[in-house]
């Protein structure tokens, strides 16, 4: 009876989480709150040489540089130095500033035990929603655990033991409106942290985090990749991993943010390197040049846009010859501009290649 009581007056403080609202819709800006989960007393997983509130700090401040440049976009940070935040507090800043994202950003590990702990990796992002496995509640229950750190939780959290199964049942009460956007949100970053970073894509995921219930916005938790596993810590520790993992979810959030059809567009130096990049970098334009494209994939039917088969790829256009449907990525004035882009292309799908074309036609 307890229980039920605690989850009924957990139910209505819920509803009372979505006071910004009104402020979200009044702001201009896009605003994009970035969480470096962790920080202060509490260290989060641990590597041989590092720890993750450090891996999570570095690149949320370089995250939180490269989206403070694109045009109509606020950042928002819980946390900028290595202090210790709650989680309900982290959920309250978020709140507070009306964001239109919140972005989680975490590194995972296993169990010390675990026979796979120095070999594991890959990158997951995580949405508010049912835990389906067994393993997606131990991920959520290892980074709720971390409101046992404050004192007084229990009072702070109205009873919920984040180590107890029994208590999620909490969740399965709340109704997200936000789910099909933290979805659409999720699989971008998803998509670009495997393109741009080069981690293995683990997929979008659903478990109980307490922070994504307790935002009142599209929201997602994202697991870098494994600390557990030395090489993959090395590389999370390096400067230039750290650029590669925080330009990665910039493409992500920007694919996200403008297929929402919001104003203003990512700049192009942030997001693609390569200089010549036919101008509009659109299939079926330029009808009269010839624009050279990386061929990725086939299929027998249409492909809707975002597919998941696509793995994250944007800007991607498709021709039919004789009835197969054949996928493309980018559009280039020339094959020295596409190279670059095609080994990244090749990380995700290996027998890509160019080919020659002339509006939306292929020519030898």
């Amino acid at each position: 009876m307890k229980l039920i009581a605690r989850i009924i007056v957990f139910v209505v403080v819920l509803l009372g989480c979505n006071v910004s609202e009104a402020a979200r819709k009044a702001a201009s800006d896009f605003v994009i709150v970035i969480d470096a989960g962790h920080g202060g007393h509490d260290a989060g997983a641990i590597g041989a040489v590092t720890n993750e509130k450090t891996i999570n700090l570095a690149v949320a401040r370089l995250l939180g540089k490269k989206l403070s440049s694109q045009k109509g976009v606020k950042v928002v940070y819980t946390r900028t130095d290595d202090s210790f935040v709650t989680l309900q507090g982290r959920a309250d800043i978020a709140n507070k500033a009306g964001g239109n994202l919140f972005v989680s950003i975490h590194t995972n590990s296993v169990d010390l035990k675990a026979k796979n702990r120095a070999s594991v990796h890959g990158a997951s992002v995580y949405t508010l929603g049912p835990d389906k496995t067994e393993a997606n509640l131990a991920v959520a229950m290892r980074e709720n655990s971390v409101m046992k750190l404050e004192r007084d939780y229990t009072s702070t959290y109205m009873g919920f033991d984040p180590s107890s199964a029994e208590s999620y049942i909490i969740f399965e009460l709340s109704q997200n409106k936000y789910m099909q956007q933290s979805l659409l949100a999720a699989k971008s970053v998803c998509g670009q942290l495997a393109f741009v970073a080069g981690r293995k894509n683990n997929g979008v995921k659903q478990a109980n985090f307490w922070v994504l219930l307790k935002t009142a916005m599209p929201s997602m938790l994202v697991e870098l990749d494994f600390i557990c596993n030395p090489a993959v810590e090395k590389f999370m520790a390096s400067d230039s991993g750290q650029e590669k993992l925080a330009e990665a979810l910039l493409r992500g959030i920007m694919e996200y943010r403008n297929g929402l059809g919001s104003a203003g567009e990512v700049s192009a130096r942030s997001v693609s390197p390569a200089s010549n990049r036919v101008s509009p970098d659109r299939h079926g334009k330029n009808d009269s040049k010839v624009v050279y494209r990386i061929q990725f994939a086939t299929s027998n039917r249409k492909l809707s846009d975002g597919s998941p088969e696509f793995k994250g790829l944007s800007d991607v256009g498709c021709y039919c010859e004789k009835g197969i449907y054949k996928y493309t990525y980018g559009s280039f004035s020339s094959v020295r501009g596409a190279a670059s882009e095609l080994k990244k292309v090749r990380e995700l799908f290996p027998d890509a290649f160019l080919i020659k074309t002339v509006g939306d036609k292929r020519v030898p």
